[in-house]
């Protein structure tokens, strides 16, 4: 069941929003050649905590998982989404995705982005880009009497037509009352499928695409999710409200 979040719910999700929003230009701040994942971890974490907001990752399980040990997912290169921040040091000519949940007020923001560390290659930067357009193109769609389809069908006709792949076994979602609510939202379809888009929905859009083919593994820490073919993935990400019949962002500063 989709939930319709009344204004006063989505003024609680727009808070935690908005923090996970400082969290990750926060963090991006922090990018560079030298640093630990772990590193980055810390500094979200103790942002989170200093506005009174919970890290809504840590702890968090799924499907019978571990929980997750972090506060952030820190995922490099070929790791798409879920990566587990330690000691790793991050290297000139990577890119890592971050992705951050807060819970604050029983209401739940979420939010991700693909940052280059130092000088990357002009193939890893179109990634970026055809990835985060592909996420804005999404959110356009989000207007009410639109389908979810139509949002996945944007996602995907941009990527593919970049020559890149959409991740097809993980998808975005509903967000607000619960970290992960209906609906899924698939990276790829077609126009008109899915479920009724209304007003007081609130969702969450994240293209995760990859540089080569569209399958995944998981990691051996039970959590990681990475390319097949190793090559690199990208993840954009923003908590989205329909209000008066359109999206607005609710995961910005």
């Amino acid at each position: 069941m989709i939930l319709i979040k009344s204004k006063k719910e989505i003024d609680f999700i727009r808070e935690s929003s908005k923090i996970v929003a400082e969290t990750l230009q926060l963090v991006k701040r922090y990018v560079k050649p030298g640093i630990s994942t772990l590193e980055l971890d810390k500094i979200a974490e103790d942002y989170i905590r200093s506005n009174d907001a919970i890290p809504a990752f840590k702890g968090y399980s799924q499907a019978g998982s571990r929980s997750f040990p972090a506060s952030i997912c820190a995922s490099v290169d070929e790791e798409v989404v879920h990566g587990i921040p330690g000691n790793r040091i991050l290297k000139e000519g990577e890119i890592i995705s971050i992705d951050i949940g807060v819970l604050k007020n029983h209401a739940y923001g979420d939010a991700a982005l693909t940052v280059a560390v130092g000088n990357i290659s002009t193939e890893k930067i179109k990634l970026m880009e055809v990835t985060e357009k592909s996420l804005y193109l999404g959110i356009e769609q989000a207007v009410a009497g639109n389908h979810f389809g139509d949002i996945s069908n944007a996602v995907q006709t941009e990527v593919e037509m970049n020559g890149f792949s959409v991740v097809r076994d993980l998808c975005g979602h509903g967000v607000g009352k619960y970290l992960h609510e209906d609906p899924q939202i698939p990276n790829y379809g077609k126009k008109g499928s899915g479920a009724l888009i209304k007003n007081g929905m609130t969702v969450a859009i994240e293209p995760m695409v990859n540089m080569g083919k569209f399958n995944v593994k998981v990691g051996t820490d039970g959590w990681t999710i990475l390319t097949a073919d190793n090559l690199p993935a990208a993840h954009f990400e923003h908590t989205i409200a329909v209000i008066d019949g359109k999206a607005e962002i609710l995961s910005i500063n």
